[in-house]
């Protein structure tokens, strides 16, 4: 009988030179996730540098531009597995003019690594970076203090910058978070458990990440189904989007956002073949009994957990572009399909937000949004906020009603 192998998204940030490359080289590495072809190429980079073993940072630090400067400047994406589980990383940067992309990093992880050298301790990127994993809710948060080797495996290093961690961590309202002791570049506690610090009994890195729970089922949350594009034959309508969460059968009683409408669902179509039910995230196209006025950036959800439905819109938000964005702006604001303008009201008191500035955002929409928490849902309690100049995104918002 086969059994099932979950995926776990998780992403990596550290400060420039705490050793994350190495890190996640160390991590592919002893994985047994590296090509052959792959470590040879490594080798053969690291002779040419003088080195006498492998640089394993080379194995992440993938464009000419991070092996020039010596940084990861971009998101990129590892996929490996252990007969455990599959594991979709982001490799975020982590100097703060890149503070953005690990904001589109940590987006949709699970999980966040979040690396400190151990000589330094605690410096005000990694605060940043909690602070982050608390805006984006990720659920699970892993301090990673590298470099035990160069402070001499001692516990009492290790605890010192644990308990100042925990300290901000509280400050943010982060839930909580894991301690590992590792150093990269020798392999403690990385995949294989450290020989060299007796006094940790907790588990090495990849154990972590292969025994950490992950979300629930997204078919068990409650049911959304943003509705992507109308297709018409003739007087029959299908409405169609990925369900996003949720159940539908037919014979559901479903409602209508923003109309409020509600009709019930007499058809379920699922990769062109007729379905009596369909689970979040499939694809697919709904018909209902009523002819009703649904066009695209609606949403269809069912049951008592209805979205609110507001004009004004309370978020912790992340300005990605170099155009600042200040109160009185008029944008247009995305939420799953449906795109309105909106006007900036106000920024916690601030006059406006600069590229990779993190904050709070009031807005007040032309129209109403049903919106989601993003504790609640992370894929319809986030939105972007786009120049209607020329579409370029401006700021990525994660709705906070509570």
């Amino acid at each position: 009988m086969s059994t099932t192998i979950d995926t776990l998204r998780f992403a990596t940030a550290g400060s420039v030179d705490d050793g994350k490359s190495t890190l996640v080289g160390r991590l592919l590495h002893d994985s047994k996730s590296v090509l052959t072809d792959q470590l040879e190429a490594v080798a053969r980079a690291s002779a040419s540098r003088g080195q006498d073993g492998p640089d394993l940072a080379l194995l992440t630090d993938g464009l000419r531009a991070e092996r020039e400067q010596g940084i990861t400047i971009d998101v990129a994406y590892r996929y490996f597995a252990t007969p455990r589980r599959r594991f979709i990383l982001a490799d975020t940067p982590g100097h703060v003019q890149y503070t953005r992309n690990m904001v589109t990093g940590a987006s949709t992880a699970e999980l966040t690594v979040v690396l400190v050298d151990a000589r330094n301790g605690v410096v005000e990127q990694t605060r940043r970076h909690a602070a982050i994993a608390a805006l984006l809710r990720v659920p699970h948060v892993v301090l990673a203090v590298n470099k035990m080797d160069l402070v001499g495996y001692e516990r009492a290093e290790f605890e010192r910058i644990v308990d100042d961690f925990a300290a901000h961590a509280a400050e943010l309202g982060l839930p909580g978070f894991t301690p590992i002791p590792v150093s990269a570049l020798v392999g403690d506690n990385v995949v294989d458990r450290s020989a060299h610090m007796d006094w940790y009994t907790g588990p090495a890195l990849l154990e972590f990440l292969e025994s950490v729970p992950v979300s629930a089922d997204p078919a068990g949350a409650p049911t959304r189904l943003p509705v992507q594009y109308v297709i018409r034959h003739g007087e029959i309508r299908y409405y169609a989007g990925q369900l996003v969460s949720g159940s539908l059968r037919v014979g559901d009683r479903v409602t209508v956002h923003p109309s409020g409408e509600t009709s019930v669902i007499t058809a379920i179509d699922v990769l062109g073949s007729e379905a009596d039910a369909a689970h979040a995230p499939q694809s697919i196209a709904v018909r209902l009994a009523d002819q009703r006025d649904v066009s695209r950036g609606d949403m269809i959800t069912t049951g008592a957990d209805a979205p609110v439905l507001t004009r004004d819109v309370p978020a912790a938000a992340c300005h990605l572009a170099d155009r600042p964005l200040r109160v009185g702006d008029r944008v247009l604001l995305k939420h799953t399909t449906r795109t309105v303008q909106a006007i900036v009201r106000d920024l916690a008191g601030a006059t406006g937000m600069t590229a990779n500035d993190l904050g709070r955002i009031t807005l007040r929409t032309a129209e109403p949004l049903p919106l989601d928490d993003y504790a609640v849902s992370r894929r319809t309690g986030a939105f972007i906020l786009i120049d209607p100049a020329d579409g370029a995104t401006l700021t990525a918002g994660m709705v906070t009603l509570a």
